[in-house]
């Protein structure tokens, strides 16, 4: 048999000496971090029981890889950045992700990994919400006094012919309308919808859910809702009034709000002019608008800066005073946009390319699993150090994006990470923490 020598190539020196390089490195990878992952989902057990429950429709004498490995090595990897199905066809051979996937073997190629999204269907969606919420209620040790839930929907641009492609006119562009909810930084809904509706739509019903099911927990939680003005409609906060439920909703402006706001808007006004600074006042007033069987609380900014008059106005049954409701609890909102970033771009929550419907929920469901070991990492284990706030991309870099050669033998498999690896100390007490959990 032939020898191959591999080619060596050359570059600059460093004073006297030659750099050299090639590829005979043996098994290297740059996503020595896994581990973290790894231990994360066995101590949460998300991909164990995703397996369990998913529609696998195999021959059982034919399979080389199993559900769980499958669906590990897609969580897995859109955690380590990959988000492509592509990119498994080479990825498979790592043998840091073989290994997190507890296989020595090559994994499954992205045409496998193709059949199995096209399996998912409405059911298996389903029951991966009830384990995600599941999974929020088990982090908490005793009962918790408050949940506040954020909604909101964003846009996720399509280019293709998938089911359920409409145009949107306030976004201009074809696209789907996925609704999320959070509590705090726990992702709790990543529920996919068509864009020819309403941004409310299926909201009234996740919510009734979403209280059901926090108060066979904890029969005493006060559960507040929160949202923007897409989400101010009077069968939703009906039903809030009649459940118990708190609410801290958007509304936008009209003429009939602005006249109630109007003394307060003239008295920002003056001030403005006296002063020629931001001014920004607050006042409530009950309104009932035309569909509301009843009045309700509604809270009036009225801000003045060089650019003009900026009213703003919000909906809620809480007590407190007008300024601390709008800019520590309504205005907290603010985070939910984030953390949406972090699902569209840096979890690929968009990559919805597949035809069929169930298909790109998966996927996006796939997006939230991510999130939910990274946010169990950041909150378990890094609220003590400087990734404490971090973004997902830059957990990503700083703790999973790790060089490492791994050597492998009959008894064991053994990482060694960079010597030089910045953020060693951080990495070591995750471990340690994780070991003992």
């Amino acid at each position: 048999m032939t020898n191959c020598i591999a080619l060596s190539y050359q570059f600059s020196k460093v004073k006297t000496r030659q750099v050299e390089i090639n590829f005979t490195g043996g098994d290297i990878s740059s996503d020595g971090g896994v581990l973290l992952l790894r231990e994360a989902d066995r101590r949460l057990g998300i991909t164990n029981e995703l397996a369990k429950m998913f529609p696998d429709k195999r021959d059982a004498s034919k399979i080389t890889n199993s559900m769980q490995s499958m669906i590990k090595q897609r969580i897995y990897g859109i955690a380590l950045g990959y988000e492509d199905l592509n990119d498994h066809d080479n990825l498979r051979k790592c043998p840091a992700i073989q290994t997190s996937a507890d296989t020595i073997d090559d994994m499954a190629s992205s045409s496998t990994l193709c059949r199995m999204e096209n399996n998912a269907d409405r059911q298996f969606a389903i029951r991966t919400h009830e384990l995600m919420i599941g999974k929020f209620i088990e982090s908490y040790n005793s009962a918790p006094q408050q949940l506040i839930l954020d909604f909101d929907a964003t846009d996720d641009e399509i280019h293709g012919h998938q089911e359920g492609k409409f145009y949107h006119g306030y976004y201009g562009h074809n696209c789907f309308l996925p609704l999320y909810v959070f509590c705090g930084k726990k992702l709790l809904v990543s529920y996919l919808r068509v864009s020819k509706q309403d941004q409310a739509k299926h909201a009234w019903a996740i919510l009734s859910l979403l209280v059901k099911r926090f108060r066979q927990a904890w029969p005493n939680v006060t559960i507040i809702f929160r949202g923007d003005s897409g989400f101010c409609r009077h069968q939703m906060l009906d039903w809030c009034d009649s459940h118990g439920v708190k609410y801290i909703v958007g509304m936008a402006q009209n003429k009939r709000l602005n006249e109630l706001l109007k003394p307060t808007m003239q008295k920002s006004k003056e001030a403005f002019t006296s002063t020629q600074e931001k001014q920004r006042l607050f006042s409530e007033f009950q309104y009932k608008a035309g569909s509301w069987s009843y009045e309700r609380r509604l809270i009036g900014k009225a801000e003045v800066t060089k650019l003009g008059e900026n009213p703003r106005y919000i909906v809620t049954n809480l007590l407190g005073e007008p300024e601390d409701l709008y800019d520590k609890v309504y205005c907290a909102r603010g985070d939910m946009e984030n953390r949406i970033k972090e699902q569209q771009l840096e979890l690929f929550a968009d990559r919805t390319s597949c035809h069929k419907w169930w298909a790109n929920q998966f996927r996006i469901l796939l997006s939230a699993l991510s999130y939910t070991l990274v946010e169990y990492i950041r909150d378990k284990f890094l609220h003590d150090t400087e990734l404490a706030k971090a973004q997902v991309s830059t957990i990503r870099l700083k703790l999973f994006k790790i060089g490492a050669v791994i050597i492998r033998n009959t008894r064991r498999i053994k990482f060694l990470l960079s010597s030089s690896y910045p953020y060693q100390l951080i990495w070591q007490s995750i471990m340690k923490k994780l070991a003992l959990e």
